[in-house]
């Protein structure tokens, strides 16, 4: 039953890529239909009780979209109002349905939140000062929510619809097959011969592999179940393998071409081009893998690491055999957007169906067909429960999101935000990353990025940042909670894989991670470095300069024998080069 619902799913999302123009009311709903059943039946709860919960919010989740589908042309009448028991029954079985899809796919943390903004929507007319609201009639209010366009069917399921689900499918069919190996094949050819070659391969590995996934923890259960036996086999402390896995997995979300599904929400937001988005992350993401590879060189100094042997890396056969399984989709992909005027989603289609061709195929250049449908059948089953993951954060965050819109609320935030900082760009950036580190710990990075971004932005922008670098700098900072305790998600999973306490890890990967802390900072104070697409030699200066900075920072915070003074005149030293005589694009 679910390879077929995952053959439904996956046959649907690359359908609308050339279906032409779909109502919004009819593709969102089919696409909460489609990821339905692998949240409440798919995933078997051990509760009887859960279980037939599951089964009865399925089924109703079900009845309730097909209801909106079915009634299309006369809710589009009622300009988001509802009308009768019916509806107002549809909205809170709807609601629910959304909060508690969110709660098994991810816990409980955005539920609430999402909960906490339903009550300010429904009561915040009875709190006194500047954050109440005048009051929203309940038909409007949970009308608006559930029938028409802004919330649950809001512009964030839209980009979930359209754009993060094709390029899902597109990373689970490059998976599915050799691509994965050739990724590795190529990452230890490159790096296994340095010192800690080992630990250097993960880094690169996980960037290659990072840029198809888009999930920090799917990268470390990925490739850290490679990467990780071989640096303990080799000699390793285990805490510091786990580190340099959990703080490369982390980077994958800002790794281009494909990034998290943040990124696309951002197209949607500023109304970008995806290729700039992907000019702008580039050199940044480049700066936190070379920050992580200067650690990594550091504590290898340290434990005396060594690289790789000559017998055990990758000979140039194995190389060209399974680099193409990746190089072909990933050039089509980028070819096309980059050197045609198609969407994104149409470049990721095209690329898809490459992949797809190339999964009867293996490295040793034999064609089967059985195993090319059993591939297939993995890559969609793949696609389809990460669909369903991401849908339920994306629709539970677009009844936030809103809420801030009907209410007002964000735009009280952001004054709360200016005031505090006292009308200085650093101290807002720094009440930001604040924000971020704090909501992130509890909700996954797609939804701390879009909630921080709709009540931070504004304040930042008003405060001169452009809004560009406004939205980089939150989703960077929504990926703090991946390595910074107490939360610190790659860490807790590095750790169990490494079989090793979590605390070592994660002040470990602190210092390896100093990118993900400082490069979103560095941006702001040379705003050159997000635009290599306007100003080329600008950008590569920034970039020779910060990533001067960072080399020295790395130094500085990873001792080797050297005498306190030296490294603190490191750490001075490079947070000048950084800071000091910005580049301005």
């Amino acid at each position: 039953m679910f390879t077929l619902l995952a053959l439904a799913s996956v046959g649907f999302h690359l359908w609308l890529i050339f279906a032409g123009l779909i109502p919004n009311l009819v593709s969102r709903p089919l696409h909460l239909m489609l990821a339905l059943p692998w949240v409440f039946i798919a995933v078997r709860e051990e509760n009887a009780l859960l279980r037939w919960a599951g089964w009865g919010l399925c089924l109703a989740g079900l009845a309730a979209c097909l209801y909106v589908i079915v009634n299309l042309k006369a809710l589009d009448d009622q300009y988001g109002s509802l009308r009768g028991s019916l509806q107002y029954g549809l909205a809170a079985l709807l609601i629910v349905t959304v909060l508690e899809m969110a709660r098994r796919a991810i816990k409980l943390a955005l539920p609430l939140v999402a909960l906490a903004a339903l009550a300010y929507g429904l009561f915040g007319q009875h709190l006194p000062g500047q954050f109440g609201h005048p009051g929203i009639p309940v038909n409007s209010f949970l009308g608006t929510l559930t029938i028409a366009e802004g919330g649950v069917w809001g512009e964030l399921t839209g980009v979930s619809v359209n754009v993060v689900a094709v390029f899902v499918i597109l990373g689970a069919f490059v998976g599915a097959g050799e691509g994965g190996a050739g990724f590795m094949a190529l990452a230890t050819r490159l790096a296994g011969r340095f010192r800690a070659g080992a630990a250097k391969v993960a880094v690169l590995s996980s960037a290659f592999f990072g840029s198809i996934s888009g999930s920090a923890s799917a990268n470390v259960a990925s490739t850290g179940a490679i990467t990780l036996p071989a640096m303990k086999r080799l000699g390793y402390p285990a805490s510091f393998a786990a580190a340099v896995e959990a703080v490369a997995s982390s980077g994958g979300q800002i790794m281009p071409p494909l990034m998290g599904a943040g990124a696309f929400i951002m197209v949607e937001l500023l109304r970008l081009p995806y290729t700039a988005i992907m000019a702008a992350a580039i050199l940044p993401a480049i700066l936190f893998f070379w920050a992580t590879w200067c650690g990594v060189d550091r504590f290898a100094r340290r434990y005396g690491l060594q690289g790789l042997s000559r017998e055990e890396l990758p000979d140039r056969a194995t190389l060209i055999a399974t680099v193409p399984f990746f190089l072909v989709p990933f050039g089509l992909l980028l070819g096309v957007l980059f050197f045609t005027g198609y969407t994104p989603q149409y470049a990721a289609g095209l690329a898809i169906f490459a992949a797809a061709a190339l999964l009867v195929a293996d490295r040793r250049g034999r064609i089967s067909l059985g195993d090319g449908l059993r591939r297939l059948e993995g890559a969609c089953n793949g696609a389809a429960r990460q669909i369903a993951a991401i849908a339920a954060i994306i629709l539970c965050a677009g009844i936030v999101i809103g809420v801030l819109n009907l209410t007002g609320l964000g735009v009280k935030v952001t004054s709360v935000i200016i005031a505090l900082s006292g009308g200085e760009l650093w101290g807002a950036l720094l009440l930001t990353a604040l924000a971020c580190l704090i909501l992130g710990m509890e909700v996954p990075t797609t939804a701390a990025y879009v909630i921080c971004i709709s009540v931070a932005g504004p304040a930042l922008q008003e405060l001169g940042l452009p809004a560009l670098q406004a939205h980089l700098f939150v989703f960077w900072y929504a990926l703090l909670s991946t390595i910074t305790p107490p939360v610190c998600g790659t860490v807790f999973i590095a750790a169990g894989m490494a079989q090793t306490p979590w605390v070592p890890v994660a002040g470990q990967a602190m210092r390896l991670g100093l990118g993900l802390y400082l490069v979103p900072l560095a941006f702001v104070a040379n705003p050159a470095l997000i635009a290599p697409d306007t100003a080329p030699l600008l950008a590569l200066l920034a970039l020779a300069k910060i990533g001067f900075g960072l080399w020295l920072l790395s130094r500085g915070l990873i001792g080797v024998g050297d005498p306190l003074w030296q490294r603190g005149a490191a750490l001075i030293a490079g947070a000048v080069a950084i800071f000091a005589f910005g580049v301005a694009a």
